[in-house]
């Protein structure tokens, strides 16, 4: 983090100091008290279970020099305390204020599935050329990315940041924050269509990742998705897709090679270039098309590019392929939507091995859509030789599954009941995958499976 004193924290959030040194230097911004330093801003946030204002104490022990605070507290001669209407808002307008002294090329990733990876290949990509920042994991709201920021320095050269959501709006004020030149839109499905009602609201919120474009913003859009093919008005926009012939770049030729992961062609400028990408699932070419887009719009060359996509590594829990003794598991666990949870099935239908498994977790914020949607999938099951279902939506998993002729279909309440049936059920040369939304905590079927 570069140099920020008390008096730029006061200007960023039009904040009062009620003790301490204007010109007192910051030297990092944490929102956890236990990790607050010397010389370190600790911003204490409220959420649903706690009020981190009940852990300045912790943090000023710890040594933080500085807080921020919209509760009253007595002052104290050797710390400085500003006061602001909001402590999560005010550490939003440190971060716009923060990202305002680097002008560099910022790149934002939203979608309602694939955001993640995307965004890692992008920045693989980008780093062949660039000094990059990218947003660790997911820390893709209104704290996860401010922290990231916060984390830019004079020698870098670029950053991808991931955005997400689950009302209308929170895209809008993330977009205020970073002020990205390129915009990547991975797709529109039904992650948080019980927040937001409908494929078209959903659209229109992902939209306002261009809301601070200037007239240089570049929209980058999966043209095979039926809200995202169509040209934005007003908007500069490339598309990338496999059927969409009409789109700016096509993949042609597309190979699933199963658990080694995919490979194609592109004709750029007149020139066919071949792509692997080794991540499992057909799907991901998607995402290595929208890194092309993106690398070639910030000038890497395409033999970097290639090179990026190849040494691309995912992030935990996001279809890692790990073995456990002669048991392979597909460790997908970190979310789930319907989009995601077919391409996973489709990654565990090409799995060579004896039997193939699927133990699938509720899907959260689906409200009224969860039956119709998640029985479709069930329905369309193919060559899988057992489902195990946890939760109180996923066995509308079930019911489709029955439908389609699934031979072992068993349904818990709790991952404990799965993991007791999981443990006398597997055997020598399974392929299980295990996924869920993020509520459901399946890692710990994961790590159940690791120590059998």
């Amino acid at each position: 983090m570069q140099r920020l004193d008390v008096e730029d924290i006061l200007k960023a959030t039009n904040g009062q100091l009620i003790c301490g040194e204007p010109d007192f230097v910051i030297s990092e911004i944490t929102t956890d008290s236990r990790k607050a330093g010397v010389n370190m801003l600790f911003v204490p946030l409220v959420g649903e279970n706690n009020d981190a204002h009940d852990y300045i104490g912790n943090a000023f022990e710890n040594g933080a020099s500085v807080v921020i605070t919209h509760r009253d507290i007595p002052p104290r001669n050797d710390k400085s305390i500003i006061r602001v209407q909001d402590t999560r808002t005010a550490l939003g307008d440190i971060a716009r204020f923060y990202k305002e002294k680097y002008n560099l090329p910022t790149v934002a990733v939203t979608g309602s599935v694939g955001k993640t990876t995307t965004k890692d290949m992008i920045s693989s990509v980008l780093t062949m050329k660039y000094n990059t920042v990218k947003t660790q994991g997911n820390y893709n709201n209104d704290i996860g990315l401010p922290l990231t920021v916060f984390r830019l320095e004079h020698k870098h050269e670029a950053v991808v940041l991931e955005m997400g959501m689950s009302h209308f709006g929170e895209i809008h004020y993330l977009a205020s924050i970073a002020k990205p030149n390129i915009a990547v839109i991975t797709n529109i499905g039904m992650s948080h269509i019980e927040n937001l009602g409908s494929r078209e609201n959903i659209y229109r919120s992902k939209m306002q990742i261009c809301d601070f474009f200037d007239e240089n913003g570049l929209l980058i859009a999966n043209g095979d998705d039926e809200f995202l093919q169509k040209k934005q008005e007003g908007i500069k926009t490339i598309t990338y897709g496999i059927e969409n012939k009409a789109c700016d770049l096509v993949a042609e030729n597309v190979e699933n090679l199963g658990m080694d992961g995919s490979r194609f062609t592109v004709l750029i400028d007149g020139e066919n270039y071949e792509i692997t990408v080794k991540t499992p699932g057909v799907h991901n070419v998607y995402n290595a098309l929208a890194s092309i887009c993106v690398g070639r719009a910030m000038g890497v060359s395409m033999q970097d590019i290639i090179d990026g996509i190849r040494e691309f590594q995912l992030t935990n829990m996001r279809m890692e392929i790990k073995h456990f003794g002669d048991l392979t598991v597909i460790d997908d666990c970190y979310n789930a939507a319907p989009d995601s949870i077919k391409a996973a099935l489709s990654v565990l239908k090409d799995a060579k091995s004896a039997r193939k498994i699927a133990v699938l977790g509720d899907v959260l914020e689906m409200g009224g859509f969860a039956e119709t949607e998640l029985y479709e999938i069930g329905k369309n099951m193919r060559n899988i030789d057992a489902l195990i279902t946890v939760g109180s939506n996923a066995h509308f998993f079930a019911d489709g599954a029955q439908k389609a002729g699934i031979q072992v279909i068993k349904k818990f309440k709790t991952t404990d009941e799965a993991i007791s049936f999981l443990d006398g059920f597997l055997r020598s040369g399974d392929t299980v995958l295990v996924k869920a939304s993020r509520g459901m905590h399946f890692e710990k079927i994961v790590e159940a499976l690791a120590e059998r």
